[in-house]
């Protein structure tokens, strides 16, 4: 499903998209490629599947039993063993993963008690200012039960001796935890990380990965300590974005879940991960984790997973996705998890360039190395081909891994035609390399020499000079820390909406933080990843829906320390009603791109009004999708069967968004019924205030709504009439009481 993850790559395994255009089609293609080999194999070839069956059964049963014995019946009695039943679903959910053949897949998937059989697929890896830009600082109010909130961490394990996991000052750990500590010769837990696991079903562990919940490759240990990492004065990268760095929940507790390796992230370990962490008894599941595909509810893991998360009061965060700027390239957006996007914050990274004429331009990148402003020859890629091995100009102006003439080359400032990971300027011995693209510059990497990442129109006065001066000369700059005024946007990777399974449910749900990150890292790996780099660095900037998915996970966990009660739907309702208000003007894709708008952790502890949800309406909600009574009652406790009454329209799930699509060119009215639930203040009084552009119409019945307690639910019902173009009209209902303002976006869009 997924490509895996390179050791060699200078990249980090975050930005699986974050490559030029050229580089990340090529990149599809040949995933697509890949994924049709693999799916089309022999039928006679054991690959490994997921057999999800729902609920645990009832009564004094032993699942695994189960599971075995209906192995026995689909294959050779023989084969049945340790080497073809890989993992038993059973602490939290009923299901196995086992190695089987496309024709006993089939026959698993017929029998009574199963809800869905699919291949398991290989996953990708989808943060000090980000807490302070919105809003929510060091004095923020805390609740005084934070230190109970665990926080599931399902990502490539952690650094234990971190100083963002010193569990000084920390009491004993919370009573409720079930879970254990996979200690070993280099791994031990403490007060911080209460928990730690290790899931490779397939047991080749390569030279470069821990057989321990020990993190190999720092996105693990960057995403725990951004939700829950404790606070570390004066962290930085070399100087860059020095200041505190800190989780949003610092005195949470983390538990570790390591599901994903230098090869990727395999279905099976991430449903045994999910099956534990829910009977561990943790608060929140945090996953940036996806694919690059969209699939079924109930064909995918991670939706699975989080289903189940649901139904026993735990909400899973997940990243989005970094497959953008295209449109429904999202692909974790299961209505009962929160989908989160990345945008940038008030910070961005400018490295200079000076000309040995005086000129200085401005390109992006992180470039911790200081030439301390010396001027170095400069020479175009182009001029150094390296004709020893075949190659010509052509291919030297990109300056492509052996394409260059070391000779030539060595102790100069070399220029190049492509954006790269600066792997071919470093092997041939270069000082620092120029590069010049189209590419986006809203995110910016380390390289393992000194560079600059130019727009189009600068690399061509650049270019001019280099090939039109006799001697040119040139240095970089060690790169500079900017304010950047149009902060908050979408970045151009994050994956958007509208949703691939179900077009009439907004995704993502809201954008958090994930440009140019700074949290910790684990310090066995070099900064770029490659193998002539050296630098290991305790704290480490890097980009991703992996980074913006640990904010909101932090700012769930804030939210679930002051009301320890709250179901998940209210916890996300909570985080989407009380988000910043973003603009289309940065972002086309307006909604697409940010759903409600960005978190703002510190109000969504008092949203005043929530849209509470449980089990029940997801159930109904599927129903009217067109999932069985056979599958639903597999993966409900509840007798439901599915009728005309029950049916439950997508519009009519209390979801805190209003959505309604429609082929190009027509008029179309839905209704949408939904119920808030007071959580402020025991008596208010909500007036709905009505942000309706053109060729939106919205009505609101009632438009007052007055509460005498709290906890009492009140109903209303919402028509939208739209006339659709071939684009999206966005508007907005919020409800108002003079204290709290709860919003939600109503989008009404053109559906291909």
């Amino acid at each position: 499903m997924a490509l895996s993850t390179a050791k060699s790559s200078s990249k980090n395994s975050t930005m699986a998209a974050q490559t030029s255009p050229l580089a990340r089609l090529s990149l599809i293609i040949f995933t697509l490629s890949m994924f049709m080999w693999c799916s089309y194999g022999s039928s006679d070839k054991r690959q490994v599947y997921i057999v999800y069956m729902g609920n645990l059964p009832k009564g004094k049963v032993s699942t695994t039993s189960l599971h075995t014995s209906m192995l026995h019946e689909v294959l050779p009695s023989s084969t049945v063993g340790s080497e073809v039943l890989l993992y038993s679903y059973h602490r939290s959910f009923n299901g196995f993963a086992a190695k089987l053949t496309k024709d006993e897949a089939a026959k698993l998937r017929e029998k009574d008690g199963v809800v869905s059989v699919f291949r398991s697929q290989k996953k990708q890896l989808h943060t000090t200012r980000s807490w302070d830009f919105m809003g929510f600082n060091k004095k923020v109010k805390r609740s005084i039960i934070e230190s109970d909130i665990i926080v599931g961490m399902l990502d490539t394990g952690i650094w234990p001796e971190s100083q963002s996991f010193n569990d000084t000052g920390l009491g004993p750990i919370p009573i409720k935890w079930k879970g254990t500590c996979q200690s070993s010769a280099n791994f031990t837990c403490n007060r911080k990380i209460i928990g730690a696991k290790y899931y490779r079903a397939n047991g080749d562990i390569s030279p470069y990965d821990y057989k321990s919940p020990r993190d190999s490759e720092g996105h693990g240990t960057h995403t725990s300590s951004t939700a829950a990492g404790g606070l570390v004065s004066k962290a930085s990268l070399y100087g860059l974005a020095k200041g505190t760095a800190r989780g949003g929940v610092p005195s949470a507790r983390i538990a570790v879940y390591k599901i994903c390796w230098s090869d990727g992230c395999y279905d099976e370990d991430i449903l045994a991960a999910f099956d534990d962490a829910i009977a561990d008894g943790v608060d929140i599941i945090s996953l940036s984790v996806g694919s690059f595909f969209s699939s079924e509810y109930f064909d995918d893991t991670i939706a699975i997973g989080a289903f189940h998360s649901m139904k026993n009061g735990v909400l899973t965060s997940n990243s989005a996705g970094n497959s953008g700027p295209i449109l429904s390239s999202i692909t974790n957006f299961s209505p009962w998890s929160l989908s989160v996007a990345a945008s940038t914050i008030d910070r961005k990274f400018i490295t200079k360039v000076k000309l040995g004429n005086g000129k200085i331009y401005e390109g992006t990148s992180i470039n911790t190395f200081d030439l301390m402003g010396k001027m170095y020859p400069f020479i175009a890629g182009a001029a150094a081909p390296n004709t020893s091995q075949g190659y010509t100009s052509e291919d030297s102006r990109f300056c492509g891994p052996g394409t260059l003439n070391e000779t030539l080359v060595k102790g100069k400032i070399v220029f190049c035609d492509y954006d790269s990971d600066g792997t071919g300027p470093a092997q041939a011995g270069a000082i620092g390399a120029v590069f010049q693209s189209g590419g986006y510059k809203d995110y910016v990497f380390p390289y393992s020499l000194p560079l600059s990442n130019l727009n189009l129109d600068d690399g061509r006065n650049v270019l001019n000079y280099v090939n039109t001066t006799e001697n040119p000369t040139a240095t970089i700059f060690k790169t500079n820390v900017e304010d950047d005024q149009f902060a908050p946007f979408v970045v151009s990777f994050s994956s958007r909406g509208p949703n691939p399974a179900t077009p009439d449910i907004l995704k993502p749900d809201v954008t958090a933080p994930g440009v140019d990150i700074l949290a910790a890292w684990s310090e066995v790996v070099p900064l770029t990843e490659t193998k002539d780099d050296t630098r290991i660095v305790p704290y480490n900037i890097i980009s991703g829906t992996s980074m913006s998915c640990p904010h909101a996970t932090g700012a769930a966990a804030y939210v679930k320390s002051f009301h320890p009660t709250w179901s998940p739907a209210a916890i996300k309702s909570a985080l989407m009603t009380t988000a910043f208000p973003m603009s289309s003007k940065n972002n086309l894709e307006a909604e697409f791109a940010y759903g409600a708008g960005h978190i703002n952790p510190a109000q969504a502890a008092q949203p005043g009004l929530v849209y509470d949800a449980g089990e029940i309406d997801y159930v109904k909600f599927l129903c009217g999708q067109g999932y069985t009574p056979k599958q639903l009652k597999l993966i409900t406790e509840s007798n439901f069967t599915c009728s005309e009454e029950t049916n439950g329209a997508v519009w009519d799930l209390n979801y805190p968004s209003f959505t309604l699509s429609s082929t190009p060119g027509n008029s179309i009215t839905r209704v949408f019924h939904r119920t808030v639930t007071n959580v402020g203040s025991p008596v208010s009084t909500y007036k709905a205030v009505v942000n309706a552009p053109p060729g939106l119409i919205i009505q609101v019945q009632p438009s007052v709504l007055s509460f005498k307690s709290i906890g009492q639910k009140l109903t209303f019902i919402v028509t939208v009439g739209a006339e659709i173009g071939n684009s999206m009209i966005s508007g907005s209902l919020i409800w108002d009481d003079g204290v709290n303002q709860v919003r939600s976006p109503i989008v009404a869009y053109a559906s291909l």
